[in-house]
């Protein structure tokens, strides 16, 4: 008992030395070779930590090497842009100027629950609050507000703040979600017309479609139909031009 008790004990502050080393950080931060190198130096000293019938050194020796495996790799991934790309990834643009990237969506194996989650816990509520959300390597989103979305702290000027409420997702890569239209008290005959106004015919041409707490539709058609924003007011207007109203080009 007292020779299993030492095993595990060198085998605890070889570890806890060899994290040390690393620049141990929390997991959510971890890139995907140090969070591997992590999984191998457990896996590694699980075995003789229980066998003592295993020489202590099978653990100690593949513990070492991977330190030095991920020693070298950190010192090229800071002198190579090359390298650290293929370590690191890079991060990719999920809103630009307020218009999500269908493609890069789809090859980060985002969705737009997914994207719109994020966007949450940075206190972004709707998609076109945002100017800009970039997907970090470490698989945080970092987002940029505009300008006119920012709050000003009312506090200083003894205001109450505006009420807000969670948007309503009725359109989903161009799929129906009745449940959420259901909530929104909308039927499908407002739906569609609505969307007519955004020019699409069917829901598979709309990337997205919500409705917030102002009573305004937000819409954004395919990448296939030039991933274009629509704002359209839940209420009549004169000219439809006016309902319907589209972000001149920056």
């Amino acid at each position: 008992m007292l020779v299993l008790f030492v095993r595990v004990l060198i085998l605890y502050l070889l570890i806890f030395f060899v994290l040390r080393l690393t620049g141990k950080r929390q997991l959510g931060e971890l890139q995907p070779f140090d969070l591997v190198m992590t999984l191998l130096i457990a896996d590694l000293a699980a075995v003789p930590a229980s066998n003592t019938g295993e020489p202590l050194i099978y653990g100690i020796v593949p513990i070492l090497a991977l330190f030095l495996c991920q020693q070298v790799v950190s010192y090229l991934s800071l002198k190579s842009d090359g390298v650290r790309k293929v370590v690191c990834g890079q991060s990719v643009l999920l809103i630009a100027r307020g218009v999500v990237q269908e493609e890069a969506l789809r090859a980060s194996r985002y969705t737009i629950n997914d994207l719109m989650e994020q966007l949450r816990g940075k206190n972004a509520f709707t998609i076109s609050d945002v100017e800009y959300a970039i997907l970090e390597t470490n698989g945080d989103v970092s987002v940029l507000l505009k300008g006119t979305k920012q709050q000003p702290d009312y506090t200083a000027f003894s205001l109450p703040p505006p009420r807000a409420a969670p948007p309503y997702m009725l359109v989903q890569d161009g799929r129906l979600r009745p449940e959420e239209l259901r909530k929104a008290g909308r039927d499908e005959a407002w739906l569609r017309e609505k969307l007519a106004l955004a020019d699409c015919r069917a829901y598979g041409e709309a990337f997205f479609a919500f409705l917030d707490s102002d009573g305004t539709l937000h819409v954004q058609t395919t990448a296939k139909r030039g991933a274009r924003p629509y704002y359209i007011r839940d209420e009549p207007c004169e000219e439809m031009s006016a309902c319907a109203r589209r972000p001149s080009a920056r």
